[in-house]
């Protein structure tokens, strides 16, 4: 497969997602989840005008391009201007709401003073294995490439193909020259042309592309299925569409931001309803799963992909969900999501298909666990319903039950009045290097150790635990459940104190008059941070956290004025995050100096992508998205930081 990393445009319905590039190349489509079957190795079109070779539409040096959404939607425009023949082309890609079915319509316009005669090109080949082998057949209005468990239809709604190629067409295609007498083949690749005839000047044609995936069926069902989406009137289904999106914006404008009053407000505005329209793409309705971003590396060749739900990163994404009333949508995710994929110890892995189902993984983070019992109470907080709590209660007592562990093993420090001799010693004599549970990564899974970070994060998940249950304080006169809860939180209140007392000791360096983030090489880290926001173990404006943001500034921030994640940061070149600028700006809301939050908070606005989508990291001498655009997480920390500099 190529590598294709860069996805500038993403559009979706709610099990269809489909990524492109800036000049309107479709670069992948996933169905029916937006995590699991990618179906695109390559997807190019092309025309051919009068007697040229082929003008492909996403690279050809006469081309200029301009891309935009139709305001307030997921429908995506590519105006794509050939000089040479001074013919425009309007490509607009949406995806049907309730169809799994991707609509290309290319309109041409004839800007010349001769006459275009004009023909179109499809050259499609899907991923194809041993197991899963792909052929082609062609049909009147286009074709069919299938596998044993698959179908993708390529066909014009109201057009039929003059000519086509099953086979070997990668090298003549570029003269427009294709021709085949099979009509199917056993070839994973295929072209297909149109016949559009004369474009006079100032005229203009349409084509309507329909992209249908299903699975595998009876040749007559498809046949079917490819004649009712040829009835479907298009026109109608894009009107549909455009109020659907501006709809659901409207409805999930959780902070009720007002129209913009300059260009600066207006940047926040278009990155503020870009998240609420990304958010919908990432999710699995039928579980509350959430991916992290769309996937950019298949191939795994600089990355191990990021098309999963890690249970951290939805929890923050959930969190701004809550802010922007998709409330249901999270819910879903508590009380669906996790518990399908909580470990029977209590314990979550380091992520999952959006269904549930054990993702690859490479070790083992202790905060993915202990920030979904954060999250539980940061929902209802949000919601006030009780039910919510007491149906997650013992979801999150069991969590809490192996955090108690993992500290007890790896700190030891421990609750109980008397510690067990005989007990310690068989829990020593177990597992690595002496301990019975696994060390955890870091929240940026680099780096194995005993972090401050992952030990926020349960020190949080304990207080959460305590708040949990003095907010159910009835358990219907159960006197056993109550004497249980009672020993629970008399334990936890002795481990939080012991835990706090831990960090104190083994993670602030007295040299350096500064936190660290591990006992190991006791780098700086942006992560800190999350000991004050959102883990509340320490105030933001004690000494100790003071010193550790000052030497956070002279050793993290660049010239630009972006944050790097740590000391030596060498993953895609080491660039700035946006997720550690706005970790930055809301220690700076919480401090109250709100000029420092500005600052922290334009270098996220001003590095924003052509879409107002937000990346994972930002090239430091472009100032542009480089690497994972689109990524959930950034859009919830914006989300969150927002929420918080308009209270």
């Amino acid at each position: 497969m190529e590598n294709k990393y860069l996805n500038e445009a993403i559009i979706g319905n709610r099990v269809m997602i489909a990524t492109y590039t800036r000049k309107g190349e479709l670069q992948r489509i996933y169905f029916p989840s937006k995590d699991n079957r990618q179906y695109l190795n390559f997807f190019k079109t092309g025309v051919k005008v009068n007697n040229s070779d082929l003008i492909y539409l996403d690279n050809d040096i006469n081309n200029k391009y301009i891309q935009y959404y139709d305001i307030d939607t997921n429908i995506l425009n590519t105006e794509i201007t050939n000089t040479y023949f001074n013919l425009k082309i309007l490509q607009t890609d949406f995806i049907i709401t309730k169809e799994n079915v991707l609509v290309k319509r290319y309109t041409f316009m004839n800007e010349s003073k001769i006459d275009l005669d004009l023909s179109f090109y499809i050259h499609s080949e899907l991923l194809s294995n041993q197991n899963n082998m792909v052929s082609s057949k062609i049909v009147d209005n286009g074709m069919i490439q299938y596998a044993h468990d698959f179908m993708v239809s390529t066909f014009a709604k109201e057009n039929k193909i003059f000519k086509h190629q099953i086979n070997g067409s990668k090298e003549n295609i570029k003269r427009g020259e294709i021709y085949d007498k099979d009509y199917i083949g056993m070839s994973k690749d295929t072209s297909i042309a149109y016949d559009l005839g004369i474009l006079k000047p100032g005229e203009k044609k349409k084509i309507d592309i329909c992209m249908l995936i299903t699975e595998n069926m009876n040749i007559s069902k498809i046949e079917d299925e490819i004649d009712r989406i040829t009835k479907l009137d298009l026109n109608k289904e894009y009107s549909n569409l455009k109020t659907y999106w501006r709809k659901y914006v409207k409805t999930h404008n959780g902070l009720n931001i007002k129209e913009p009053k300059n260009s600066y407000e207006e940047k926040i505005y278009e990155i503020y309803k870009r998240s609420i329209l990304l958010f919908p793409l990432l999710t699995n309705p039928e579980t509350g799963g959430v991916i992290a971003s769309p996937e950019i590396d298949e191939e795994r060749t600089q990355c191990g992909r990021y098309a999963y739900c890690w249970p951290r990163d939805a929890v923050f994404i959930t969190k701004a969900m809550d802010i922007l009333k998709m409330n249901k949508e999270t819910e879903k995710f508590y009380k669906n999501f996790c518990k399908k994929t909580q470990s029977k110890n209590g314990m979550w892995e380091q992520r999952f298909y959006t269904d549930g189902k054990l993702a690859p993984s490479w070790g083992y983070q202790i905060d993915e666990t202990a920030s979904v019992v954060y999250g539980v109470y940061e929902h209802f907080l949000a919601t006030n319903n009780d039910k919510f709590l007491k149906d997650t209660l013992p979801m999150c007592e069991k969590a809490v039950d192996f955090l108690k562990k993992y500290v007890k093993d790896w700190l030891n420090i421990d609750g109980k009045d008397k510690i067990d001799v005989v007990q310690e010693e068989i829990e020593k004599s177990m597992g690595s290097k002496g301990h019975k549970y696994h060390v955890s990564y870091d929240l940026w899974e680099m780096c194995e150790g005993i972090h401050l970070y992952s030990l926020a994060s349960i020190y949080s998940a304990f207080e959460t635990m305590l708040k949990i249950y003095r907010k159910i304080s009835s358990f219907e006169n159960n006197r056993l459940k109550e004497e249980k809860v009672q020993k629970n939180e008399k334990e936890i209140e002795k481990i939080l104190a012991e835990l706090k007392k831990y960090i104190n000791s083994n993670l602030y360096d007295e040299d350096k008059k500064s936190y660290v983030r591990n006992v190991e090489d006791k780098k700086m880290d942006i992560s800190i941070l999350g000991a004050v926001t959102p883990f509340n173990v320490f105030k933001p404006k004690e000494k100790k956290i003071q010193n550790t943001v000052e030497r956070i500034n002279l050793s993290l921030r660049t010239y630009t004025g972006g944050y790097r994640r740590f000391e030596q940061d060498n993953y895609r070149n080491g660039n700035p995050w946006p997720i550690a600028n706005l970790w930055m700006t809301l220690y700076y809301l919480e401090t109250g100096e709100k000029k420092k939050a500005k600052e922290t908070f334009d270098f996220v606005i001003k590095t924003c992508g052509k879409h107002y989508f937000l990346g994972e990291q930002v090239d430091n001498n472009t100032l542009e998205p480089n690497w994972v655009i689109g990524l959930g997480w950034s859009h919830a920390m914006f989300i969150i930081v927002l929420e918080k500099l308009m209270k």
